[in-house]
């Protein structure tokens, strides 16, 4: 008898035996890898939050270096029957805390008494938790508390954040197994307007290759939003001849000269760059966001020295905003950016990041809006998207807009909703709220595979209209998400 085989074999079967574990236990973990916790308090909030809060990271990508940030909160109705919502932020590079608390979320900062120092919660009773559950993703990496483990992995495209939240979303829901069946909606605002489609397009095609955890995506939401960022930006002159804010003789000179083309004329087209320069002049002092509020210049404060970060976001303006001076308001007019700088105090507090689990040394000063963040926009236009889930898939969508954003000019939106070709199924009326005009809308389909989509202007808001009209945006949302008329 050969000895050596009998020692030898099982010394073999061990080692592969011990091999298959290690295997095993690393796609185990790294399909599972989430981490997360209940957050009961808020600094800032006196008391238990009235509301379920969960936050964590989950890690996407390859070996998960990428680690997406969340907040998730609990459908303040019925958990089990309200959908699920997904929520993206634009920018891109906006923090998703930014969607949370200035816009649908179930809590704000008291502006009222904010004082430059950490800021105190209100609730708010215009959150869309009242009808649904809603994870706000701070995303693509390098947004709000998302990081990377390696400097390599910064950089990302319209593409790779669209991967990493499908990546995020199958972690998700693999361990939040109670949500599997809850009808799932993608909804986001300004950028995200491209991101939206393009992860429902994943979803979709996760369903058809048979991929876990099945996700029972019923449609999107997309407010104010980029879809083609030249077609929607070229339509800003029209809309501001339609408000007044350049003459009928300065628009129809640019009309003829122009072929159309305002945002990037041909060099060439002498005719055309002379009819431009009076427009240009009408519009430069206007606030992109709200066409009624001031312009004015943000540098966002440094909540250590209370002086501003001049390496941070602004905008055009005509006025630098100082926090001395904010804090004094009557000494400076009010400016739509104030609202922001408590979220610097907040966010960037110790004790918050405590209280939110931020994993100590990831991020050395959360903003807001990171400017500089490592991103290219590799896919030009998301109406393709659009075209193609109108042609070939039963999904319910809400397209709305602020009727007094320049930004993204509401009329740019309509005309690609237009050129899908729908059936016509409601022409354009009013809506209301508590008796009042809340906007306009207007209601398409294919009874082919009943897609449908509602197209809905929201009065007076302006870029991220839930920010400017948030009890008119609750009112919008629920009565869609009910399957009941605007």
């Amino acid at each position: 008898m050969d000895l050596r085989r009998m020692f030898i074999l099982p010394t073999w079967s061990c080692l592969h035996f011990l091999f298959c574990i290690s295997i095993i236990s690393f796609f185990f973990c790294s399909n599972l890898a989430v981490s997360f916790k209940t957050v009961d308090t808020l600094p800032g909030y006196s008391g238990t939050l009235p509301f379920k809060l969960e936050t964590g990271y989950i890690g996407v990508g390859e070996y998960e270096d990428v680690q997406l940030f969340y907040y998730f909160v609990e459908s303040e109705k019925n958990v089990e029957k309200d959908p699920l919502v997904v929520w993206l932020t634009g920018g891109p590079g906006c923090s998703a805390l930014s969607g949370l608390v200035y816009e649908i979320g179930p809590f704000t900062f008291d502006l009222a008494s904010f004082d430059g120092t950490l800021p105190s919660i209100n609730l708010n009773p215009y959150s869309w938790t009242k009808v649904a559950s809603i994870i706000f993703i701070d995303s693509p990496v390098g947004t709000g508390f998302s990081y990377a483990k390696s400097p390599k992995n910064y950089p990302s495209t319209d593409t790779t954040w669209t991967n990493h939240l499908y990546m995020f979303l199958q972690k998700w829901l693999s361990d939040h197994p109670q949500f599997q069946k809850n009808r799932l909606y993608i909804a986001g605002d300004s950028y995200a307007g491209k991101i939206v489609p393009m992860l429902v397009s994943e979803i979709k095609k996760g369903i058809e290759n048979g991929s876990e955890p099945r996700m029972l995506i019923q449609g999107y939401i997309i407010g104010n939003p980029v879809t083609t960022y030249n077609h929607d930006t070229n339509w800003r002159i029209p809309y501001a001849h339609k408000l007044a804010i350049i003459s009928d003789e300065y628009y129809k000179f640019a009309e003829s000269s122009c072929n159309g083309e305002y945002v990037n004329p041909d060099p060439s087209n002498f005719k055309c760059l002379y009819a431009l320069q009076p427009i240009q002049q009408c519009i430069e002092g206007i606030f992109l966001g709200n066409v009624l509020e001031p312009t004015c210049k943000f540098t966002a404060p440094n909540p250590n020295t209370g002086k501003e970060d001049q390496s941070d976001e602004t905008t055009t303006s005509t006025t630098e905003i100082d926090i001395d001076i904010f804090l004094r308001s009557e000494e400076e007019p009010w400016c739509r950016n104030h609202n922001y700088i408590p979220s610097y105090f907040w966010a960037n507090d110790p004790s918050v990041q405590e209280a939110l689990g931020i994993e100590n040394g990831t991020i050395s000063d959360w903003k807001r809006c990171n400017k500089s963040l490592a991103f290219e926009s590799d896919v030009p236009s998301a109406f393709e998207y659009h075209q193609l889930f109108s042609n070939s898939t039963p999904f319910q969508v809400l397209v709305y807009s602020g009727d007094h954003d320049m930004d993204i000019p509401y009329l740019g939106t309509l005309s690609w909703i237009h050129s899908l070709n729908l059936t016509g199924d409601c022409n354009w009326k009013p809506w209301f709220v508590n008796g009042q005009i809340a906007g306009y809308y207007e209601r398409h389909k294919r009874s082919e595979n009943q897609f449908y989509l509602t197209f809905a202007t929201v009065k007076g808001a302006g870029h991220t209209a839930p920010e400017y009209k948030p009890k008119e945006c609750l009112a919008l949302v629920d009565r869609w998400l009910s399957s009941y008329p605007l």
